[in-house]
């Protein structure tokens, strides 16, 4: 390959000349991958301008630099063989003759229409209805798994939960602590701004305590470990299959859902409420610090207070959310890592899928939990 020479421009180009009637195509400069990156397509155009003359004389002997890019945009130009009247250096001749030799198929633009809105609601129930069928399928096997626990105590994969619960649970309470903590100050200073305003300072603990033990304190825990904790159990099962590990699990007979998906569903539907007490009372602690500065409430009478304030039926429908969305979260977590295909493209999309349908799942639950608990302990 001819090497570029600096006294001579990088740019690729085609001089044209006319010679007793024919035309003489120069090609000149790099054609290759640096000189081709903002005038291939010009040069592309140019090229298909010339092509239809079989009389015209080609001569790229004068190009600096050829590479396969260049060399390939010349052949595809040229209809997958040389022209009838063409001049090439030794060098130039046996690229050419490696793309002959290993023949590329040339592929037409992508023709990218867009569907009609009618057919992509179609698709968008049918995928929906798709991963629901899936969904249920994986808890009807769950709950056959935990009757075979039952029956056979010592199959239950307690290394496998224990660690689950460890990843899960002990790993996510700093950052369940932060949040919590912050969400409670800023809850508290902006409930201090209203009750200053009608002289009710004393009702900043049935607010607080209303908001974080009923909705918020569990809605965080959930959120935190469906982003956290939902894709790490993914792309671990992902990683699984694409080592073909799992396909070792079933050639060794051995249960994938008993020994991947129980630990982790059983670990996360444990660690969430426990995950949610903790997020609680850290988020009320910054409360009470907030309402202290600003209300002047001391923290003995606000904790005095708060069981009064806050019946503890909120608290076991705070506990009651943390072990449902421990169990949604974790299930769809396995659901997304199982549709994993060995290549790392389909492991970053599965893993996105699985955060943003765990959000949402968590939202949706949420939303039933306050329908259906509208009288409850208000």
């Amino acid at each position: 390959m001819a090497q570029q020479s600096p006294d001579k421009p990088f740019t690729p180009s085609i001089e044209r000349a006319t010679v007793s009637g024919h035309n003489i195509l120069t090609l000149k400069g790099g054609w290759n991958v640096r000189g081709l990156a903002t005038e291939e397509a010009r040069l592309a155009e140019l090229i298909h301008g010339f092509v239809g003359d079989d009389e015209s004389e080609w001569d790229i002997r004068e190009v600096t630099a050829l590479d396969s890019a260049g060399a390939f945009l010349l052949w595809r130009a040229w209809g997958g063989r040389l022209p009838r009247k063409v001049y090439l250096r030794p060098e130039q001749e046996s690229t050419f003759t490696r793309l002959q030799n290993r023949p590329a198929k040339f592929s037409e633009p992508m023709d990218r229409q867009t569907k009609p809105i009618g057919e992509r609601i179609g698709l968008l129930f049918s995928s929906t209805a798709e991963h629901f069928k899936a969904l249920v399928s994986m808890l009807g096997q769950l709950i056959l798994d935990v009757g075979r626990v039952l029956r056979h105590p010592r199959d239950i994969p307690l290394r496998e939960i224990s660690a689950a619960i460890h990843e899960t649970g002990g790993r996510a309470l700093g950052i369940t602590a932060l949040v919590g903590f912050l969400i409670g100050i800023v809850v508290s200073y902006l409930s201090s701004l209203q009750l200053q305003t009608f002289g009710a300072q004393i009702y900043i603990v049935n607010i607080l305590g209303l908001s974080i033990i009923r909705e918020l304190g569990p809605l965080l825990a959930a959120i935190l470990v469906a982003g956290r904790s939902g894709s790490a159990m993914t792309a671990r099962i992902g990683v699984m299959r694409v080592t073909q590990e799992l396909d070792a699990l079933e050639a060794l007979g051995i249960s994938r859902s008993l020994r991947l998906i129980f630990p982790k569903v059983l670990a996360l539907t444990i660690a969430l409420p426990l995950l949610v007490v903790w997020t609680d009372a850290i988020a009320l602690v910054g409360g009470a610090i907030a309402a202290h500065f600003e209300l002047g409430v001391g923290y003995y009478q606000f904790f005095m207070n708060l069981p009064d304030a806050v019946p503890v039926s909120n608290f076991a429908i705070g506990f009651g959310k943390g072990a449902v969305f421990g169990l949604f979260i974790a299930l769809l977590a396995c659901h997304f890592g199982m549709r994993i295909e060995p290549n790392t493209e389909s492991l970053g999309n599965e893993t996105t899928r699985s955060v943003v349908a765990s959000i949402t799942l968590v939202i949706l639950i949420d939303a039933v939990f306050a329908i259906l608990f509208r009288n409850v302990g208000l």
